[in-house]
């Protein structure tokens, strides 16, 4: 039982590796004598490439399980006693990512331990190929190589897989240190680097030891991630602690890309499963990040359909008018310029931080749950990471970003800087960034809105499907019916009938009959129910720098009186004048 025990030992580390090597030989030199072996050991692991090993590829007469990888005597001179044949394979494409050329990290060709591991799961040598001058061990089922297609041959193409063989130190972790740990400190001592400080396939697996399942040196993935990783404030985030059933898309990716510990049963939480619901260790489906689908929106959608997560943003996404996460996605960067990457995009990780996202909800300006740890631009122009207000995420892409696109109305005062439009500064904006200025002017506002009051972005761009639209849908600007991804109906072109239906996102917060009475401008019916002039037509939603009111004239329709100029002056209390041509009709300093 002694011998059993060294077989085992440690979980990783050369050192260690190599007692439990001396272990090993001598349970294959004496493997006449009767041992137990442990239901963890190589003897009952799918290592044990021996004509007795459980596994399904082995050896047809061949009984010795360590001679595939050691001998006691002729071994290639490679640490430890190493017998099989190394292969001489030298141009792997190796892991590269945005984020490892910030640090200045290029990914060497494997090296150590890493190359012993590559002799079998490159697939470009025989299994049986051993260097101490034995004959080559002829495999069942005329196998050769390893097959390829099995989850154990990952290839000369490593470019999805974990990167390894780089040196790992207190150095490299200094300059990372908000996202890596440093290797001294780690907190398992399980997790080792070589005597050179890189990280190996044996700083995660040990080759000797399958009581975790695919020869984990911890209990599961996410274990062994978060010794090194920081991701976030994952460890309260809405991802790890959600007692959600995983969905079959996820565990079946899972089971097809790896072997599991075939008496471990596979937990089926989206907390349990952790770091694998999204990434993948070894052929990730993306590259860069090592996510489990190619296109990085479906790492998301996979559960966020109505079916794994309750709100289905799925159908969000297949509006007429949505935030578009499926054009140019594959250029998104975690370390690019967050207000003019190199390519305008939006993907999910572009608004919401999987990591650190919570279900905690807010009350406005300040940023919800969902936006925990996201980079936003701050209301003087700043960038904010966090963010602490909604607004300052929107403003990423709305306010100074060089490719913002056109306004959606053609306004006499041309600004699509929405940051400048909600400005303190401005002369009237809708209550986004601070309260508003107007505070004797809106006696149309409908409880619990005040003049005192704040609201969100989302308060008018949002689902039309989720619940402050009355449905049942998910909150939060992914898409909609109603253009620009707005939550309720907004005509802006003039000649339509008023309607509850046609202004309804304005009657949301400003009550209908107030509007059309006159209580504040005493033409309100007769331009908006008469004339049939949309809102938009006079009013800028957003903002107006220089004019009172949101008054913004939509130039289709406001045109230059006979005077050459389109004007509107506040004289005082819902009082004012117009110089301008409308619908074919001239105001000339038209008092009301």
């Amino acid at each position: 039982m002694e011998t059993a025990r060294i077989v085992n030992g440690p979980p990783s580390g050369f050192g260690r590796w190599l007692l439990g090597i001396g272990g090993a030989l001598l349970l294959c030199g004496f493997a006449s004598f009767p041992l137990a072996a442990r239901a963890d050991s190589i003897i009952n692991s799918v290592h044990n490439l021996s004509a007795d090993g459980p596994g399904t590829i082995k050896a047809s007469a061949v009984t010795n399980a360590c001679i595939f990888c050691h001998t006691v005597h002729h071994a290639s001179g490679v640490t430890p006693l190493w017998n099989h044949s190394l292969s001489t394979y030298s141009n792997y494409v190796v892991y590269s990512s945005a984020r490892l050329q910030t640090l200045k990290l290029t990914i060497p060709q494997p090296n150590g331990s890493s190359r012993l591991c590559l002799s079998c799961h490159d697939g470009t040598v025989a299994l049986g190929s051993v260097s101490s001058g034995a004959p080559q061990i002829k495999m069942q089922g005329g196998v050769l190589n390893m097959p390829v297609g099995d989850p154990s041959n990952l290839g000369t193409d490593l470019s999805a897989d974990h990167p390894i063989s780089f040196v790992y130190d207190a150095a490299l972790a200094a300059s990372d240190s908000a996202a890596v740990n440093n290797p001294d400190n780690l907190n398992t001592k399980a997790v080792r680097m070589d005597s050179q400080h890189r990280l190996q396939c044996t700083s995660c697996h040990d080759p000797h030891n399958n009581q975790y399942g695919n020869f984990l040196v911890v209990s599961d993935t996410s274990t062994l991630c978060l010794v090194c990783h920081k991701p976030g404030n994952w460890g309260s985030s809405a991802h790890a602690i959600s007692s959600t059933i995983v969905p079959l898309a996820i565990t079946a990716r899972i089971a097809a890309t790896s072997k599991t510990h075939p008496a471990k049963a596979r937990v089926s939480t989206i907390a349990a499963v952790g770091c694998e619901n999204c990434h993948m260790n070894h052929k990730a489906g993306s590259k860069q990040h090592l996510l489990q689908s190619a296109a990085p929106e479906q790492n998301c959608l996979v559960c966020h359909n109505g079916v794994t997560a309750k709100k289905n943003i799925v159908s969000d996404f297949q509006k007429l008018s949505i935030h578009p996460i499926t054009l140019n996605s594959q250029t998104h960067s975690p370390v690019e310029d967050p207000v003019n990457p190199q390519t305008r995009h939006v993907v999910c990780a572009d608004c919401h931080d999987a990591h650190s996202a919570t279900a905690t909800t807010a009350v406005a300006p300040n940023a919800p749950g969902a936006l925990a740890g996201v980079t936003g631009v701050a209301a003087a122009g700043g960038i904010i990471q966090p963010l602490h207000n909604e607004y300052e995420l929107c403003f990423r892409c709305h306010a100074d970003s060089l490719a913002r696109g056109p306004a959606t109305v053609s306004r006499q005062f041309v600004q699509t800087n929405t940051r400048l439009q909600f400005s303190a500064a401005s002369q009237s904006f809708h209550p986004v960034v601070t309260i508003g200025k107007n505070q004797n002017s809106v006696p149309s506002l409908i409880s619990p809105w005040t003049v005192n009051s704040q609201t969100y972005c989302t308060d008018c761009h949002n689902s039309d499907s989720g619940p402050n639209a009355g449905g049942s849908g998910a909150n939060g600007p992914h898409g909609s019916i109603f253009s620009p991804i707005l939550e309720r109906n907004l005509a802006i072109t003039d000649y339509q009938p008023e309607s509850p239906a046609a202004y309804a996102l304005c009657y949301k917060c400003h009550d209908r009959n107030k509007v059309l009475s006159s209580l504040s401008f005493r033409f309100h019916e007769k331009h908006v129910v008469e004339q049939k002039t949309a809102c938009t037509t006079c009013h800028d939603s957003h903002g107006v720098a220089t004019a009172p009111h949101l008054i913004n004239f939509n130039t289709t329709y406001v045109t230059n009186s006979s005077l050459g100029m389109v004007r509107y002056t506040s004289t005082g209390l819902f009082k004012g004048n117009c110089t301008l041509s409308c619908h074919g009709k001239e105001h000339k300093n038209t008092a009301y």
